[in-house]
């Protein structure tokens, strides 16, 4: 009797684990914000400290009060916008004009335009700021190159030549980067600082990368491979893949909620494929969030614990992608 009850008590607690769990994994999307404009749209970013969101869409920024979810400012003239870096310390922003191979600094408390910067390299498109080497690094689609920038100047200090087309790119604010290599389906191991390429890895079995995302503390790197539908685990200190996982279709973007140890892939098909962190080496799928399509390129507020997606209906005519008139807007999805 003594060890049926032990196994008995076990079973309630395992049960009651499991139920707490799955209560705390479930991400909803909450609402649907909508935002004027029928242009196509790339990255987002959040200011958590200012309460901001920008949002590229077509030649412009528009920018989101996100306690009233209403657009209060527009950033012209940015033709061809991929993303938004934000460099809190310095007041500025920087965004990669991927048209017209410019990159645009900006005030991010008044949005005021403060200049331009001409890119070293052709269709600058994702762009991150490292706070470890002051700079700002844009990503160039059609030069297979990497643009450093000085923040304190605002003037590119050098270049770096990388094997293929660099796509999203993380850094680990103490002296190393890494970049997405999409047509080679590796990841580059970059210095912010000398501008040397230290080393490059295969993400086998994954290939497409887009997205990329780490977890700092435990020095892992988690790569969206959209082409074979898998999220990939590497640690950043050796370029070993840890565990690769299934995700959906269309992936553009995630993003690593260090709090809650969940890696979230946006994916166009619809849906956000939540993934999460046991322990550092082992991760496992516990979610599905119906989002709406075309909903690929996500952020998250750490401070509202929000997450961002831009989405819009899009439809084909004569070859042609377009907005359909009054559909765009940015999703917010919470548990």
């Amino acid at each position: 009797m003594k060890r049926i009850n032990y196994f008995f008590g076990l079973l309630l607690i395992s049960t009651f684990l499991a139920f707490t769990r799955v209560g705390a994994q479930e991400y909803k999307l909450q609402k649907e914000i909508p935002v004027d404009g029928d242009a196509g749209w790339d990255y987002l970013s959040v200011d958590p400290n200012m309460g901001h969101l920008f949002i590229s869409h077509g030649t412009m920024v528009q920018v989101m009060d996100v306690k009233i979810e209403k657009t209060i400012g527009i950033i012209p003239n940015t033709t061809g916008v991929h993303g938004i870096a934000l460099a809190p310390e310095t007041g500025k922003g920087y965004i990669s004009d991927g048209r017209i191979d410019s990159i645009t600094i900006i005030d991010i408390n008044t949005l005021a335009t403060l200049g331009k910067i001409a890119s070293s390299g052709k269709n600058p498109d994702a762009i991150i700021y490292d706070p470890f080497s002051k700079r700002v690094f844009t990503f160039n689609g059609r030069s297979n190159n990497i643009t450093a920038i000085d923040v304190n100047t605002d003037k590119v200090v050098g270049t770096i030549q990388v094997s293929g087309k660099p796509e999203f790119a993380v850094s680990d604010e103490k002296g190393k980067m890494f970049v997405n290599i999409e047509d080679k389906s590796t990841i580059v191991k970059f210095d912010p600082n000398t501008l040397k390429v230290e080393a490059e890895w295969p993400l086998a079995p994954g290939t497409g990368p887009s997205g990329l995302a780490m977890d700092t503390k435990n020095h892992r790197l988690f790569s969206a491979c959209s082409d074979s539908k898998l999220m990939v685990v590497m640690d950043a200190t050796n370029g070993k893949v840890i565990q690769s996982l299934p995700m959906g279709a269309g992936c553009d973007g995630l993003i690593f909620i260090p709090e809650n140890k969940d890696v979230i892939t946006a994916n166009g098909e619809g849906t956000l494929t939540v993934i999460h962190q046991k322990d550092k080496d082992h991760y496992e799928v516990i979610q599905t969030v119906q989002t709406k399509k075309s909903a690929r390129t996500i952020t998250y507020d750490p401070s509202t614990k929000k997450i961002y997606l831009s989405s819009g209906d899009v439809k084909m005519e004569n070859g042609k992608r377009s907005v359909t008139p009054g559909t765009f807007r940015i999703l917010v999805v919470s548990k």
